[in-house]
């Protein structure tokens, strides 16, 4: 299972500037939700991973089937993952259900991870179990059991809230980085008629343009 596209929170003038256009949705059902509280976590700027327990075996993947994970995070997710007990967990917990664990790879030479942190690591920010997203409860409750970490909730609130908040390009969470930007997903999954999830991202490198 691959990770869906999160969406950039607003439309682009697609005839002149190509910017974003401020309060104008992209999504009718966003647009519909978002004067609601959302979870606001940080988006962190490094590779996207996939740790998948196919109800018998572990094993990884990035963002595409074709992506190639760099061989020192590779190292790190044999260390972390490849082992009984962490088999033994997903096989105890799961069964054969299928579950995929997505996180972000991060830490020097990934991107700008080394703004970041000293040595490479994964932080998870969703998990999807049967192909069913989990909520953020659940989430950080499987995240405990593993012994990896979470993105971190930076605040909960509407998405007015959240432009503004990104607009002020704060520092990140972590070592001396700044923010990327947000992801906001509802505290309650909701899908629209197609099926896509009620998730969003607002980015500094976007929102710095409305300002």
């Amino acid at each position: 299972m691959l990770y869906n596209k999160i969406e950039t929170i607003y439309a682009r003038d697609i005839e002149g500037t190509k910017k974003l256009i401020e309060g104008q949705f992209r999504n009718p059902m966003i647009e519909y939700l978002k004067d609601n509280d959302w979870i606001w976590t940080e988006k962190i700027d490094g590779t996207n991973i996939r740790v998948i327990w196919d109800g018998h075996n572990i094993t990884f993947g990035g963002r595409t089937e074709r992506a190639q994970i760099p061989a020192h995070l590779v190292n790190f997710l044999n260390k972390k993952f490849m082992d009984s007990t962490t088999e033994e967990l997903f096989e105890q917990t799961f069964g054969e259900k299928e579950v995929v664990l997505f996180g972000e790879g991060y830490g020097p030479k990934i991107q700008n991870g080394g703004e970041y942190r000293d040595d490479v690591s994964f932080i998870m920010f969703d998990v999807a179990i049967n192909g069913r997203y989990q909520e953020w409860d659940n989430i950080k409750d499987i995240a405990k059991m593993f012994d990896v970490d979470t993105v971190p909730v930076v605040i909960v609130g509407n998405v007015d809230k959240a432009v503004e908040y990104v607009k002020q390009h704060p520092k990140s969470n972590f070592g001396t980085a700044y923010m990327e930007g947000l992801v906001g997903r509802l505290p309650v999954d909701m899908y629209d008629r197609k099926g896509n999830r009620a998730i969003v991202k607002v980015k500094w490198n976007d929102v710095k343009e409305l300002m």
